[in-house]
């Protein structure tokens, strides 16, 4: 099988999406795109992910997310929400690295909590 490189600078639809944006710059989809993203439990099992090596449970309602392919720095930005019984969590994200981030998910009043967590990364791959 030989392969090769195909180039281009947009891409169109052959008609058959219904709404305004039928064409979309490339560059949005490389840029605007998220790199890496996780799902994971309280217990750092990993329920989906993209770009994601590990989760390591650092202590309650706190989480290292580990990167398979390393961001350009550790300059990204993460976000992150939670997922629990009484629904009034809230999360904060911080790089550590590169390659790592950190979750930390509270309740509304405060305290560290477990929940499920989800994690996207915006950013540029080394």
């Amino acid at each position: 099988m030989v392969n090769g490189t195909i180039a281009f600078d947009t891409l169109q639809t052959s008609g058959q999406i219904t709404s305004t944006a039928k064409s979309l710059d490339t560059d949005y989809i490389v840029s605007g795109s998220a790199k890496v993203w996780c799902n994971h439990t309280s217990g750092a099992v990993i329920n989906d992910s993209l770009n994601t090596s590990s989760v390591t449970d650092q202590a309650t309602g706190s989480h290292d997310t580990n990167i398979t392919n390393a961001m350009s720095n550790a300059l990204y930005s993460c976000y992150c929400g939670a997922f629990g019984t009484s629904g009034k969590n809230f999360g904060t994200v911080r790089t550590a690295s590169a390659s790592v981030y950190r979750s930390n998910i509270y309740d509304d009043g405060g305290t560290a909590t477990d929940r499920t967590v989800v994690n996207s990364v915006q950013g540029d791959l080394a």
